[in-house]
This record gives structure tokens, sequence and C-alpha cells, in this order.
């Protein structure tokens, strides 16, 4: 169940979806991985894990640069790329959502996914793949160090990739996530933003793995301190991967700014930062469509929208980063821990609207 059927007011006005594929293009794929259960043997299980696939501009789309920006709040997580999107300020690459140690299995599988897809491109010029592969640590809920996925399961997440409504909670890389010691994983929202009479998108996917009980707001709801039971850890032991698409003009140091607006929108949530948790944000724009650099002519020209008419977009992620992180966990389902063993518990919906009744923030479709 999402937010806005419990009721729960979140600022802005969303697209069709409420989704990150609300921005033209976007597409978004899942291979969820669930087998066996009981105790925990490292190689055989139980396995609750997955990967999400994510292309800027569709998975057939020709082989282009996207340009991107990114921002690293807390660094203890991986997302790989990011040196040159720093410096070159685009990406070429589907992005792909794993656990920890899953990242060298998708970044070779990615690789050879786009060499047999771009073959032609490959075989003719002196081209090279630096894919953008991030991920958070599900080792609580999942046999991580039996290194369960394989190439396969990224290909069937990539060629699974569609626009239209996203599935959240536990499917693909957020499977066996965990958020403010509630269910997480998967989760994604929007906002339509006007700037200077033009219409735009601004779409937010989240793998949140993040947060401890005692910190956890909801619209500015204490819901933490009002919802203490459930606790497995007593740290902030996660990461939270946001990834931030528009269709605004945008250069990479604007795309820069934007990821970093991501911050705002956790901090909403009501998460310090903790120490054990990866913060990674990245920003792309599918606007400035361009043939890659190797092949393009030497002079280019980009849009932009100005520095001083962006506020509207940083709105619009803030406020999508807030919301896709709680559908995360209105659609997350109660999974089996195995290190410890117990039970992660989905967030109790019904109690959830007492407490935001109680606050007076439920919107009257919740009632």
């Amino acid at each position: 169940m999402r937010t806005t059927e419990v009721g729960i007011p979140f600022p802005g006005d969303t697209g069709k979806w409420n989704a990150i594929t609300d921005v033209a293009g976007v597409e978004v794929g899942y291979e969820t991985i669930i087998e066996g259960d009981g105790p925990l043997v490292i190689g055989e299980g139980p396995v609750q894990t997955g990967v999400t696939a994510i292309f800027p501009k569709g998975k057939e789309a020709p082989l282009s640069p996207v340009l991107a920006g990114v921002h690293s709040f807390n660094g203890n997580g991986v997302m790989t790329g990011t040196q040159w999107i720093e410096d070159g300020g685009y990406f070429t690459s589907p992005i792909v959502l794993t656990n920890s140690h899953g990242v060298g299995i998708a970044h070779h599988a990615t690789t050879k996914w786009m060499f047999e897809r771009h073959r032609e491109a490959y075989t003719k010029e002196h081209l090279w793949s630096m894919p953008v592969i991030a991920e958070t640590y599900d080792g609580v809920t999942n046999d991580i160090h039996g290194m369960h996925v394989t190439e396969e399961h990224v290909f069937r997440a990539l060629q699974r990739a569609a626009s239209g409504p996203v599935a959240e909670g536990n499917v693909g890389g957020g499977t066996g996530m965990i958020t403010y010691d509630f269910k997480g994983g998967s989760g994604t929202s929007s906002r339509i933003v006007t700037v200077d009479g033009k219409t735009y998108t601004v779409g937010v996917f989240v793998q949140s793995n993040f947060g401890r009980r005692p910190w956890l707001q909801i619209a500015g709801v204490p819901v933490g301190k009002e919802m203490p039971k459930g606790v497995v850890k007593e740290d902030d032991r996660g990461s939270i991967i946001v990834i931030i698409a528009t269709d605004a003009p945008l250069l990479p140091h604007q795309l820069r700014r934007l990821a970093k607006r991501a911050t705002l929108g956790i901090a909403r949530t009501g998460t310090v930062g903790g120490n054990g948790s990866g913060d990674i944000f990245l920003a792309f724009s599918t606007a400035n469509e361009q043939e890659v650099p190797q092949v393009a002519s030497s002079h280019q020209t980009y849009r932009a929208i100005n520095d001083e008419h962006c506020d509207p977009l940083y709105e619009g992620v803030v406020w999508a980063t807030e919301e896709a992180i709680i559908n995360a966990m209105t659609s997350g389902e109660s999974m089996a821990s195995v290190k410890p063993e117990g039970m992660i518990p989905a967030i109790n919906l019904g109690k959830l609207r007492e407490v935001m009744k109680k606050y007076n923030r439920l919107n009257g479709g919740g009632e």
C-alpha cells in the first residue's frame, strides 16, 4: 500500500504513476530472489535479495551520454562509475542496484549486456563501459556472503525494464532491505514542477535500507517514538541509494546540486546520517540528446535552465525523496531475519493511521 492510500499528506503534485517512470523514457526492471528458509548457512541460504535495473532512456535507446551529477552524503558504500560522472559529467549505461556483495557480478553482467546490445558501436569504435552499479547491505535478512546474485539475475532485471507503474517494497535490489527497523526496500515517487511557465517532471527511486527506529518521522510526526516495538538492531547499519531523474534540461553542475537535495529528503524522514550508512545519490537528465563523445562533432550545444530558476526542481527532489522512502516502508512486507534470527516487521498501517490521526496529520482518504 502506498502512502496516498494510507492517507499521509506529502506536498507537491505527483505524476501519473507517482514514480520515476513519470519521466518519459525511464524504465525500471526487477529480479527478486527468494530461496530457502531456516537458520543461516553461508553459501546455502536463506536467500532474500535481488537486482534492480533503471534505464534513463529505455533499453531500446541508442548508445548516448546521459548528463548527470552525484553526491555522497556519507560514503560508507559503493556506486561505481562516479569518478567519470564527477569529471566528465555523464554516463552511458543502465543503473543497477543490488546487495553489497553483488556489485562485482552486476558490473560484469551489465558490461556484457551493454556490449551485446550495442555490439556494432563497441566493435567499430574504441568504446568502453563504466556502468553505474550501487549497493546496500542486506546481511540481516539474506545470506549475503553466499554471493547468490548471478549474471542471469542481472540480465533478467535488465530485460524486464519497462515504463508504467513501479512495484515497491520487497522487490528487486530492495528485497531484503530494512528502513528504520521496519521492512523497507524499493520505493519511488515523482513531482510535476513548473519553471517560468514550462512543466517538467522529477522522479525519484530509492533502495532504502537505513535509519534507527527512534529517529523515524513521517510527515513531521515522531512515528518512531510512537511505535517503538520490534527493533532488531541498535545502530544505523544499512545505506540508502537515491536515483533522481528529470526531463528538465540541466548541466552536470546543476545535476550535482539536484543530487545534494536528496540529503534534505532523507533528513525529513528523521535520519541523522549514521556512520554505518552509505548514503549516495545520483541525478540525471534525459534532455540534451547527444551522440557519444567518441563519434560526436568537436563543438556541442546544450540547453539549460538558469540556476536562478532551479528552486522548483529542488523542491521536487526533496518531496519526492521523502515520499519514496515512506512508500518503500508502507509497501514492505514482514520478512524473516537470519542474522540475528527473528523477524523484520512491516510497519503496521492501522497503527500508523492512528498515530498520524493523533497528530492531525491524516488526509481524509485515510479515515
